[in-house]
């Protein structure tokens, strides 16, 4: 690159060296950076030395609880351009999002140097999250003269784990779980070569002084603890038909052959998971696409350093080796290519996809210790391929689907967790509050705001176990720990039986016990707040987005707490710098049984009819949700819905889906969240139409539906499917007709308000079909919608939008 000379306007530049007067060392300057962002475990100081040494500079690079920082000195040109590429040609995974330098006088440093890391300050940088195998290691793992040839925990500064492995900060091999494995030469020396990609690779290990690979049956005492052996043991027990527990980078995977029908079928009994779709690991994106479509853009993200498990078209191809198994009625796959060294070794092995779900069982944690694993998954897994290494904190696989030609993602967890949400230019430049916000009851996942930054952890999942709590737990200490953080402010779902609000509760009364006591001074929490569930999911889409307001917001799902007691789910906002009020909302209608009414699309549907035509309707046993009852049952029902007992009110939007599936036959009953909801999407895209029933939008005025903004009624809706199942029309038409009455509905409210913005947020928009046409309405009509990418739609987004609330002050009116 040729090296250009000082101009002018570089001579204006506040504290340039052209303005510092009297330098000892003639034509030298000293220029100090701080640099802020995704700068550690990615290679950034070993770039920077060799940037040093290429450009004949001297100084020092170290890493600290705040980033990088870095000295150089030389001539001013050549600092010049070392800064320019410093920002231009940083390693891919780096992300700089902050640069601070100083010009000063020089110092006379007589070498580049990359020195110990500060441990002290204020801990702002970025943790990088998992990464997959880089293309380099791949190379290194199947060379047959490499050193690391088939060994399992190859990596370098590219690739490889860190969130999982990092203790404390700064990102240093002492702060991490490889700390008890002590480098050979070999690696020491790759370790301390600036010219090697291994250097200050903090993870770095090979067969000689790193992790081993073990094999395991089910009695612990029968072990293969060869590493070739063993992993040639795990591949025999799979193309066997076995179920292997096998250990990776964030936690265990159990996987199965994905053709033996026999061994699927299986492991969903074994696993208590009768109907949801198993996720699929594939040996190679030449062999996925035998079974896939697959766009650029979803290829990219197949490839990607985050790895996630890409939710695709399955193609009519009735030579498919995949067992219907695997994802019963689902014209969709979520599939996955290897994303670390074990993965790429076991699936060259096998050559053919294998079932790859989280290793435990239905709404417990996934397993991360070996030990562990032999007690939570002995009546699941018929083997185990494990390694020494420990895991610090769970890790599932990601999850994303391409909608409207973005990325969208419905799990985050490994290749995305914890990377930071910017919380936008509301909050003053010098603010350092902290504030832990504890998620939803569903798809848990917590946040950390410190300063202008929401760190967000890894999916936890439902809070319904005493495993899951704990997890829970562990979690939301964990990121006020490592970042030393503790809280000033802790916020919550307003649901009083929710786990994570008793927990808000405890932290609260222990803080302020500390508080009281003087035990420890950095623990200042200053208030508790609870957000309405509803609303957190649209300041969730508007603080990921960094969305100006005033804004629409538009919050439809299953289940949240309304702060009137009752059920909410269709729910319209306006979000203004004052606050937010409810401006919309379904129509309520009852649903017998609470809970029940959530795994029974049935029992929906009966609230619905019962609100239209009273007991009546108990005797129409040609609709398919009265016939799906029993005598008994049905009895039991009509009396909660006479009585009003056990038999809350609703406005959820997620719970008319249920009804509509119920009423025209496809799902009374239903084996994992959202099924029924999801085969109306599907068969909704067997036709093309845009004819729509009406969810007539009435005023407040109107005494029968209720106070409070305007109300969509579903009767008109109600009305008019019964009308076509009895004409004969057929299931994909009228599937296709509701999701153009939702859209039609939410397009009348923004209309009827008149902002431009739009949000979109809550589980009912992880719905493509609705997603694509609310969003395709909404701006033919001049609105600006906007809609999640980084963060869950889904009650996994729910911490986002708590801090959002918490930080901006919002509350619902």
């Amino acid at each position: 690159m040729t090296k250009r000379t000082l101009s002018n306007s570089d001579r204006r530049h506040p504290g340039h060296p052209a303005s510092v007067a009297g330098s000892s060392l003639a034509n030298q300057a000293r220029l100090k950076l701080a640099v802020r962002g995704i700068v550690q475990g990615v290679g950034f100081r070993p770039f920077v030395y060799r940037l040093a040494q290429e450009l004949a500079l001297t100084g020092w690079v170290k890493n600290s609880p705040q980033g990088v920082f870095v000295e150089v000195e030389g001539p001013p040109s050549h600092l010049e351009e070392f800064r320019s590429r410093l920002k231009t040609e940083n390693p891919s995974a780096s992300r700089i999002h902050g640069l601070q330098e100083s010009w000063l006088e020089p110092l006379g440093f007589d070498r580049f140097e990359i020195r110990e890391s500060e441990t002290q300050g204020d801990k702002s940088v970025l943790v990088l999250p998992d990464l997959a195998t880089c293309p380099d290691c791949l190379r290194d793992l199947f060379d047959p003269g490499n050193r690391r040839h088939r060994y399992p925990f190859t990596n370098c500064t590219h690739c490889g784990p860190r969130f999982s492995i990092i203790e404390t900060l700064p990102y240093d091999r002492a702060n991490t779980a490889m700390k008890q494995f002590e480098m050979c030469p070999d690696c020491l020396a790759e370790y301390h070569n600036p010219r090697d990609r291994r250097f200050h690779a903090q993870p770095n290990a090979c067969p000689v002084c790193g992790p081993r690979l073990e094999f395991w049956l089910e009695e612990s005492s029968k072990q293969c603890p060869v590493a070739g052996a063993a992993l040639q043991a795990a591949v025999d027990a799979i193309r066997q038909g076995k179920i292997v527990a096998v250990k990776g980078i964030g936690g265990f995977h159990l996987m199965a052959d994905a053709r033996n029908a026999s061994a699927v079928r299986t492991l969903r009994n074994r696993k208590q998971r009768e109907e949801k779709p198993f996720a699929l690991l594939y040996p190679s994106l030449a062999r996925l696409k035998m079974d896939c479509a697959v766009s650029p853009l979803e290829e990219k993200w197949l490839l990607s350093v985050e790895a996630p498990i890409v939710l695709l078209a399955r193609l009519a191809n009735p030579g498919s080796e995949i067992t219907p198994e695997v994802a019963p009625g689902n014209p969709c796959l979520g599939v996955m290519l290897p994303s670390n060294p074990l993965h790429h070794l076991l699936m060259a092995e096998l050559g053919f996809p294998v079932v790859a779900t989280s290793g435990n069982l239905s709404d417990e944690p996934i397993c991360i210790d070996e030990r562990e694993a032999l007690v939570r998954l002995r009546n699941i897994a018929d083997a185990f391929l494990v390694y020494n290494r420990p895991i610090v904190r769970h890790m599932d696989d990601s999850i994303l689907r391409v909608v409207l030609g973005r990325e969208i993602l419905t799990r985050r967890a490994r290749g995305f967790a914890p990377l930071p949400v910017m919380l936008g230019d509301f909050l003053p430049p010098d603010t350092k509050q902290s504030v832990l916000a504890l998620g939803a009851h569903l798809k848990n996942a917590v946040a950390l705001a410190v300063g202008h930054q929401a760190f967000i952890s890894q999916h936890i999942g439902d809070l319904e176990t005493a495993e899951a709590e704990l997890a829970f737990q562990r979690v939301a200490a964990d990121l006020p720990r490592l970042y030393e953080a503790p809280p000033q402010i802790v916020v919550s779902d307003l649901h009083p039986d929710y786990l994570s609000t008793k927990y808000a509760g405890k932290i609260a009364k222990k803080m302020g016990e500390i508080g009281e006591n003087d035990a420890d001074p950095g623990c200042s929490l200053q208030t508790k707040i609870g957000v309405q569930h509803h609303l957190a999911h649209v300041l969730s889409v508007i603080a990921e987005q960094n969305v100006a307001l005033p804004v629409v917001g538009i919050a439809w799902d299953g289940t949240g707490y309304g702060i009137d007691g009752t059920i909410w789910g269709g729910e319209f906002f306006c979000v203004n710098g004052q606050g937010a009020e409810r401006i919309a909302r379904l129509r309520p209608f009852r649903l017998p049984g609470g809970d029940a009414a959530v795994r029974e699309p049935r029992r929906a549907a009966l609230g619905l009819l019962f609100e239209l035509y009273g007991e009546k309707i108990f005797e129409r046993v040609d609709l398919a949700p009265v016939a799906a009852f029993n005598p008994h049952e049905l009895a039991m029902v009509r009396s909660m819905l006479k009585r009003g007992l056990n038999a809350p009110l609703t406005s959820s939007i997620g719970r008319l889906f249920d009804a509509v599936a119920a009423l025209i036959g496809l799902r009374q009953h239903m084996h994992f969240e959202g099924q029924a909801a999801m085969e109306l999407e599907f068969i909704s895209a067997c036709t093309n139409t845009d004819a729509a029933y009406e969810l007539r939008l009435r005023g407040p005025e109107d005494a029968r539906l209720g106070k409070g903004g305007m109300v969509l009624d579903w009767q008109p809706l109600v009305e008019a499917v019964l009308a076509d199942l009895q004409a004969g029309v057929a299931r994909p038409e009228v599937s296709a007709k509701f999701h153009n009455a939702l859209v039609q509905a939410a397009i009348a409210v923004a209309r009827r308000v008149g902002e431009l913005r739009v949000a979109i947020s809550g589980g009912c928009f992880q719905n493509g079909c609705l997603l694509e046409k609310l969003v395709a309405g909404l701006r033919t009509e001049g609105f600006e919608p906007y809609w999640h990418q980084q963060v869950p739609c889904n009650d996994g987004g729910i911490a986002l939008g708590q801090i959002y609330a918490a930080t901006r002050q919002i509350e619902l009116k």
